[in-house]
């Protein structure tokens, strides 16, 4: 778990040191240079928590996409099934439903192991 943290801590000082000396201004830049620390590090090689998450994110986002998506194209007349629609926003409501509580439980772990007396 040190040797994580560690890691977690180096990656950070190296992204702001580099971010201070390379004046990233925008978002994609930022997330651009995190990306190839990241890969420099061996992290996004391997199988590991940050890839699950990322997965899982892409995975409900992909989902409310596609349900907006069919929403779309019932109002518009090109999709006929009712019921597909209202299948397809049940299943994105439900997944986002499950992202939001398991960030709260994140939060509020978080939260207990920073007020933990040491």
């Amino acid at each position: 778990m040190n040797k994580v943290n560690n890691v977690g801590i180096n990656l950070i000082n190296r992204t702001i040191e580099s971010n201070q000396k390379e004046g990233l201004n925008s978002k994609k830049d930022i997330l651009l240079e995190q990306n190839s620390v990241l890969k420099k590090s061996n992290l996004l090689k391997e199988p590991n928590f940050l890839n699950n998450v990322s997965d899982a994110l892409n995975n409900v986002a992909k989902t409310q996409n596609e349900a907006a998506e069919i929403t779309k194209n019932y109002e518009l007349g090109k999709e006929q099934d009712l019921t597909k629609v209202i299948v397809n926003q049940q299943i994105s409501k439900l997944a986002f439903q499950i992202t939001l509580n398991v960030r709260n439980k994140v939060l509020s772990a978080y939260k207990d192991i920073m007020n933990m007396p040491v």
